[in-house]
């Protein structure tokens, strides 16, 4: 019996884990990976301060080497319309305390020189605020912040209309200087952006003249004290 017991016992686990397998694969179907893990082969961005470490693709700026205004690393394989994007992200602050980044998305090039974006930012810092908000860059600054579901009339003006979560119960959920997941999907006039599987913000752009509905993705790295940010595991999926 005790023989018969450890034998459905085997089965179950290996079914249960056959089933988890199956479903993870599912969950990734249609993704198309934008990053090999070994050079920064698609991308385009300063050679001084954007290389690959440890298979990441890493930023980083140093008091020898700092970024002369906020720079980007620039994916070149097209624009992103409607889309999911999926990755891993690490901030990591330099002395003072200081590491802020972010993912562009639906985003223009503004300063071709110095590979400087503008556009939608899902945002990233080492602090306590900005990690999960939705920024614009070069335009009408913070959409969202963090936890806030929010309507931009056509009139330009932000509506709070709910609440997606408590912002600091999204914030707990970070792991300082270690790997975090974001997950961003744009749909029309639709961004939701994701980190660790929690909603940080849920936006409707209503405002026509300035809701981009297509645009360059690329990874920010910001002027200022030294940091270093890195990201990995980077795929796509278009959405229909």
């Amino acid at each position: 019996m005790k023989n018969k017991i450890v034998v459905a016992l085997a089965l179950s686990a290996a079914l249960f884990a056959q089933t988890k397998a199956a479903f993870a694969a599912e969950s990734e179907r249609g993704f198309k990976k934008i990053f090999n893990g070994k050079d920064l082969t698609g991308w385009d961005g300063s050679p001084d301060l954007w290389s690959v470490k440890d298979g990441a693709i890493t930023g980083q700026t140093t008091k020898e080497n700092p970024a002369k205004e906020n720079t980007f690393l620039i994916w070149t394989n097209g624009m992103v319309g409607d889309f999911e994007l999926r990755c891993s992200f690490k901030v990591v602050p330099g002395e003072t305390g200081f590491a802020n980044s972010g993912i562009q998305y639906r985003s223009k090039v503004v300063k071709p020189s110095y590979w400087v974006v503008g556009g939608y930012q899902a945002d990233m810092e080492a602090g306590p605020t900005y990690t999960g908000i939705l920024y614009e860059e070069k335009g009408r600054g913070i959409l969202a912040t963090r936890g806030q579901k929010v309507v931009i009339g056509a009139d330009g003006k932000k509506n709070v209309v709910g609440s997606v979560g408590d912002s600091a119960e999204i914030q707990a959920a970070v792991k300082k200087g270690d790997w975090n997941d974001y997950v961003v999907t744009a749909k029309g006039n639709h961004l939701v952006q994701k980190i660790n599987g929690l909603t940080t913000i849920d936006v409707t752009d209503e405002e026509e003249a300035k809701a981009a509905k297509s645009g360059i993705l690329a990874l920010q790295l910001h002027a200022g004290p030294p940091m270093m940010v890195q990201f990995k595991d980077i795929r796509i999926k278009k959405l229909k």
